[in-house]
């Protein structure tokens, strides 16, 4: 059964956005129940629409309820949202093939579902989708076969000296498995199979399912005294309903202290905690110190967890067994059964924007959360982004988070000083991009037996490869994009679709030989002049090319950290919040290289991302320097981190935003259609213009072919919405598109709140 998604409310953000005109939803044993002749489900496929079914021999389902319902030849799983529609001829319908064993979802987790659907404007079956990722949870759990002795055993019964060893060991640990008796007894498999014909050993099938092991702390933390009031400031909200805390420290300030302080009660209160972090798979200094703070691993969720860690993670988290989970984005759609506390470890976070199919920030959709399970949210960061900043009322609106700072770094540590390195005056060499203040600096810390840190936000070795003679750039086949050379891949490689090539020495254009040449550094480039110049000093790269795995960043950082590296070379991914004691010297290779473009957060952008670079300076007992390479010193952002004025600098582009009418102080929208040729995206493109809606309040820029207008194969076009914030922006784009017809074989995407512009 088609049912259209609901018109949302005016109310201009997700946190207190209700669908109105929608059906009662019901929530309490006496009316969750529906229909006994249909159900409403939401089927885990990416369409906009709800289905009836009836619940056949099953009995009553209620909301929440987790079934495996037909759909076409397969059969499919789904969530069970409500009563059906009831317009559907009994004869029709088809029957919900089999309840799923395991407890409804909590009536507030489908809430959730629902307005993130509804927020985000993507079909219901995605969002659905997203929660049952894992059908594997679904099923009962698979049973280990173990062995053990029979009780009494077996009369007469004579064993060899192998046999015996078994027996001793089953003796002492009662139960194990074949291959865990044939390594500890020393035994062989035929061993094993004599004995269990010999009625010597029996077999036990376990469930596998046992849950994490218990959380627990490992004594009470000494925090300084900013420290123990932001503590106990978030303390006094726990179990007493939604609280959005800012949680806003300098780098090395002990954020992560003050939530452990938080998450350590919320254990103690028998509630479950989510924690989201942007590069959870990359993050083993993390890992390590919750496990110095707790004495166990927490509960991981990410895309390089395997298969059967993610069965057992989800269940574990609906059972309320994983009490502490640690993830990616996509975390927030497990279905916890007692969610006490979420929190956002830097929330500022680009990472936390998802790009693709559901479209959502995970900032945003955890404050929604934590409201919708009345609980607390504690966004951390050293750099809020301007929409936190302006939610915790420090530009003189009506506050809407709790605002908790941290000013001083703990004990010893001092925040770094911060230099500009003005290319205009002091350019490096030609052929080289070290500038000589930097190398001077370099210099100074490898004799001292420092570490320094190079920055460069760019992996490989060039960005662009021309031809010296004509001119010719290569490009992507399947984009509009320069092809990025990693020499040593040996490689040319395009960083949005993935495609790759040989590198020429023969120009295809002209055909000249010997004449393309590699443009611009990248930080293959920045490592070959380390060798150059520091020919004695150990380096390493750190970037996604080089640290491919959990184990890779590990072994990494547990290097630095024990003196292996004098000089790190690494791109966005050292900025993830590491913190190496021997590291005095950042150098930041190109600080203008994130001002370009037309990216509405392109200051704000670059101004985390570097002030989080030079925050890795100094965060022992030892003073930081940074030391930024630029070729314009007066920008916003570059005066900014000279001056170590973070706020000013967040005040005046929250004033410039305002101006110009743009987020967190209006509401932006982008249509983004795509077509396999240009013809039917021209096509697409005049019939979005000729319905775009004329409203006050509403202005549309667009449509026009998109920045990257050939992605992946694909043309694309968009069109941007802005409204006023008190426009419910959902509503007018349900207008515009129930009047637009497509050509087909075009795609349209709806990106609310878009943090990409290409």
């Amino acid at each position: 059964m088609y049912r259209k998604p609901p018109v949302k409310s005016t109310c201009g953000t997700p946190t207190c956005q209700r669908p109105s005109g929608a059906r009662q939803t019901v929530t309490d044993t006496s009316d969750s129940q529906a229909s006994t002749m249909t159900v409403r489900v939401a089927v885990a496929v990416p369409l906009d629409r709800t289905f009836d079914y009836s619940p056949g021999g099953h009995g009553p389902l209620v909301r929440g309820s987790l079934v495996t319902v037909p759909f076409g030849p397969r059969q499919l799983p789904g969530i069970v949202l409500g009563p059906g529609e009831g317009d559907v001829k009994p004869e029709s319908l088809k029957s919900v093939a089999e309840i799923v064993p395991l407890p409804p979802l909590e009536p507030r987790f489908v809430d959730f579902l629902e307005r993130v659907a509804a927020w985000t404007m993507a079909p219901i079956g995605s969002v659905a989708k997203m929660v049952l990722s894992q059908p594997q949870a679904l099923q009962p759990p698979p049973q280990r076969k173990l062995f053990r002795r029979p009780s009494p055993p077996p009369k007469g019964e004579k064993l060899t000296a192998a046999r015996q060893r078994v027996a001793d060991i089953l003796g002492l640990a009662g139960a194990m498995s074949s291959a865990e008796l044939q390594r500890e007894a020393g035994v062989s498999a035929g061993v094993i199979a004599g004995m269990q014909a010999a009625g010597s050993l029996d077999i036990v099938l376990v469930s596998d399912e046992a849950p994490p092991p218990p959380v627990q702390a490992g004594g009470d933390l000494v925090l300084s005294a900013d420290q123990r009031a932001a503590a106990e400031d978030i303390a006094g909200r726990l179990g007493k309903g939604f609280t959005p805390f800012l949680l806003d420290g300098v780098t090395g300030s002990g954020k992560t202290e003050v939530y452990f302080d938080a998450v350590q009660r919320t254990l103690d209160a028998g509630r479950q905690v989510l924690i989201l972090l942007p590069e959870i798979a990359l993050s083993a200094a993390w890992k390590q110190r919750f496990h110095d703070r707790f004495g166990v691993m927490p509960t991981e969720w990410h895309s390089d967890v395997a298969p059967g860690r993610k069965r057992k993670a989800w269940r574990h988290a609906h059972t309320g067994g994983a009490q502490v989970v640690v993830g990616a984005r996509s975390a927030l759609f497990l279905p916890f059964a007692r969610l006490g506390l979420i929190v956002v470890d830097e929330e500022h976070e680009h990472a936390y924007k998802q790009e693709d199919q559901v479209i959502y920030h995970a900032r945003d959709m955890a404050v929604l959360r934590s409201r919708l399970e009345s609980c607390p949210v504690v966004l951390a960061t050293a750099t809020p982004s301007l929409e936190s900043w302006v939610n915790a009322g420090m530009v003189g609106d009506p506050p809407r988070y709790r605002h908790i700072a941290l000013p001083k770094r703990i004990g010893l540590a001092r925040l770094p000083e911060i230099r500009a390195v003005d290319l205009r005056r002091t350019p490096p060499e030609s052929g080289r991009w070290l500038a000589r203040p930097l190398v001077a600096a370099i210099t100074e810390r490898l004799e001292a037996g420092e570490q320094s840190l190079l920055f460069l936000n760019r992996r490989g070795y060039a960005p662009l490869t021309l031809c010296g003679s004509c001119g010719h750039k290569v490009t992507c086949p399947n984009c509009d994009s320069w092809m990025v050379t990693h020499r040593l891949a040996g490689r040319l490689k395009c960083h949005y679709c993935g495609y790759e090539a040989r590198p020429r020495r023969d120009c295809p254009e002209c055909g000249e030989e010997d004449s393309m040449q590699a443009c611009g550094p990248g930080v293959e480039r920045l490592a070959e002049e380390v060798l150059q110049r520091f020919p004695e000093a150990r380096f390493a790269v750190f970037s996604s090319d080089t640290v491919t795995s959990p184990a890779a960043a590990e072994s990494f950082v547990r290097s630095v950290k024990d003196g292996e590296v004098d000089i790190i070379i690494g791109t966005q991914m050292v900025a993830k919040g590491h913190h190496f004691p021997g590291l005095t010297l950042v150098g930041i290779v190109d600080a203008d290289l994130g001002l370009a473009g037309g990216d509405l957060r392109a200051a704000e952008r670059s101004f985390a991302m570097l002030a989080q670079v030079a925050g890795r300076a100094g965060r022992a007992d030892r003073p930081g320097l940074a030391m930024l390479q630029t070729t314009d010193v007066s920008t916003p952002v570059m005066k900014a981190l000279l001056s170590g004025d973070r706020d000013r600098f967040l005040q005046a582009e929250a004033e410039a935003r305002r101006l110009a009418g743009m987020p967190p102080f209006a509401r932006l929208a982008a249509l983004v259609l795509s077509a396999s040729d240009s013809q039917r995206l021209q096509a697409a493109m005049r019939a979005l213009a000729e319905t775009r809606p004329n409203y006050h309040g509403v202005s549309v820029y667009g449509p026009s072919i998109a920045p990257l207008g050939f992605l992946r194969g694909r043309h694309r076009g968009r069109a941007l919405i802005q409204v006023e914030k008190t426009v419910d922006i959902q509503a007018v784009i349900q207008g515009w598109l129930a009047e637009l017809k497509l050509p087909s074989g075009v795609r349209l995407q709806v990106d609310i709140d878009p943090y990409s512009f290409v």
